[in-house]
């Protein structure tokens, strides 16, 4: 026994010491639990609270138009994930910490068995240089992926595999292939990025129709169904576009993209250097310079490249459409056609992860092949990739950035303080949040007039800028934000401009408040929660009532009633 264990491990050595290295980035969450430091940036106040929302609204089967109480006086229930959404269903299984947990855990080992199977069988078939499967899938695994996005950008390599096996083997492809292919929608997002990830694929079998004159239905029918899959699962998507909606959306109204040409480049360069914050792909150090080497190399040894100057023009381009899409001469286009004003062109941008590790394997197989101390190299430069990545933890970088644990961010206690001193059901009153993000109060069951989600109704966002609009005309640049995108229905305050989160260790206080306590009063508004004191409170129409604060919370809540 002992021999066939000893045996299977030299034969699979390099995937067990990188799934012993996934099991320690992973192991703060185990570890740690709830005092593990998590992003807070469309993660903590945002995607959590909306899954456990959901899981405890009972409304998780209710019809697109129905409305969950609990936030703006009724969130369209299509505003948030699909029953189908597979996530939804671990915070419906498991407290919402643990559910995170499983999707960190998923998310690293679909991304590493994905790129590594991706690697070995399609892009690296039949070379021998496993470092290089085993070594950039797991450096891809490290990504700091978007927490919330579960299979969105992990699950691509693993099904872009999938892809070119069925368009490869048609039906001859195995059945747990097509099985997977059904799952992954379950766990990803389609608007996010497989609708454009499906788009490329579609590409490809496109072209392979008018070049070898073959409509290949296995291939074509994979994208279909992947596809079909994706459009039940987003039925309420589906409803409210083509049937009734119940309401118009504040995307209706959106007005981004104005810059200049100057700018326009500006933010292309960026982006292709430093990506995005929900697809960070920390290729500008190591990834980038050596594909340059690589493709210089290739040129002057007249090699065949093309599929690796196709991967960087691929990557150049996906930044020129999300440079482009901001640029001011697309407002005649989003103007005028309501689909490309709503509907987000530029995230093509998201398909940059997958382009940049592929074109990393194929750079690093052909220093291996053409230098002699080739062998070496690649070694120390995944090496240096994985340690670029791995302090890239959530705990890592948001303990040395300072932000709180998942559940000092929260701080059940202390809110149940504060429910407990009220004394009303909280079904009762609506309150409001200044300094700190409306998630928090939310996720303590209090009922919000502010809130931060991808789609309410504008006329509610209409409503709520009676309350704000003094403070927003003081900032030019808050008027903007809150008027041109406004996803985020906020108690702004010029003085904090777009700062929500002070400690009880802030020596900061808002000194004049500027808020029309009427228009909050007539939208239900009884209690403000202030994670600062309010110099003014009086003036504005607001009674302090006292404050709490408790050993373990970062926060000092200033309780005023309007």
């Amino acid at each position: 026994m002992w021999h066939t264990v000893y045996k299977h491990f030299s034969n699979h050595k390099l995937i067990v010491l990188a799934c012993v290295v996934i099991l320690a980035y992973l192991m703060p969450y185990y570890v740690l639990g709830e005092n593990t430091h998590i992003r807070v940036h469309d993660n903590l106040d945002s995607n959590i609270v909306w899954y456990k929302m959901l899981t405890e609204s009972g409304m998780i089967f209710a019809a697109p138009d129905a409305a969950l109480p609990n936030v703006i006086n009724g969130l369209p229930r299509s505003a948030l994930p699909s029953a189908f959404d597979g996530v939804v269903w671990l915070y419906v299984l498991f407290s919402p910490f643990t559910a995170y947990t499983i999707n960190q855990t998923m998310m690293r080992f679909v991304a590493f068995f994905g790129m590594y199977i991706l690697l070995k069988k399609n892009i690296l078939r039949g070379e021998k240089a496993p470092i290089i499967s085993v070594g950039v899938a797991l450096a891809f695994a490290l990504l700091p992926f978007w927490p919330s996005g579960a299979l969105s950008f992990a699950g691509m390599p693993l099904a872009l595999h999938i892809f070119l096996t069925i368009r490869k083997q048609g039906k001859a492809t195995s059945k747990l292939y097509w099985l997977l292919l059904a799952i992954i929608p379950f766990f990803s997002n389609f608007i996010l990025t497989f609708i454009f990830f499906l788009g490329a694929i579609g590409l490809l079998w496109l072209v392979d129709w008018i070049r070898l004159k073959q409509f290949n239905a296995p291939f074509f029918f994979s994208i279909a169904g992947m596809t079909l899959i994706y459009l039940l699962k987003n039925y309420m998507l589906l409803y409210s576009m083509f049937i009734s909606s119940g309401f118009t959306s504040h995307r209706d109204a959106l007005d981004l993209g104005h810059k200049n040409l100057p700018e326009t480049w500006e933010l292309f360069l960026k982006n292709f250097f430093e990506s995005h914050t929900h697809a960070l792909d920390l290729h500008e150090m190591i990834i980038f310079p050596v594909v340059v080497i690589a493709l210089f190399i290739a040129i002057y040894r007249k090699m065949d490249v093309r599929l690796l100057i196709g991967l960087l023009v691929a990557n150049i381009l996906c930044s020129l459409i999300y440079a482009f899409w901001y640029w001011e001469g697309m407002r005649l286009l989003k103007d005028n056609v309501m689909l490309f004003n709503t509907f987000n062109f530029s995230r093509f941008q998201f398909l940059r992860p997958l382009l940049w590790y592929i074109s990393f394997a194929l750079a690093l197989s052909l220093l291996w092949k053409q230098l002699r101390v080739g062998k070496v190299l690649v070694t120390v430069l995944i090496v240096l990739q994985c340690a670029l990545l791995f302090p890239l933890t959530e705990e890592s970088k948001y303990a040395e950035i300072g932000t709180p644990t998942f559940k000092s961010f929260y701080s059940t206690e202390l809110f149940q303080e504060i429910e407990i001193y009220i004394g009303k059901d909280q079904a009762d009153y609506r309150v409001v949040s200044i300094g700190m993000h409306p998630t928090i109060a939310q996720y303590n069951g209090f009922y919000t007039l502010d809130t931060y989600n991808n789609t309410f109704p504008l006329e509610y966002k209409k409503e709520f800028r009676k309350i704000i609009a003094p403070e927003l005309e003081k900032s030019a640049n808050l008027e903007t934000y809150y008027d041109t995108w406004g996803s985020r229905l906020y108690m702004y305050v010029s003085e904090l401009g777009k700062h929500y989160m002070f400690s009880k260790h802030s020596e900061r206080s808002v000194e004049e408040l500027d808020i029309n306590t009427e228009a909050l009063k007539d939208l239900g508004g009884e209690y403000v929660f202030s994670a600062l004191p309010i110099e003014n409170a009086e003036e504005t129409g607001l009674t302090f009532e006292r404050s709490f604060e408790m050993t373990g919370s970062p926060w000092r809540i200033y309780l005023y009633r309007a």
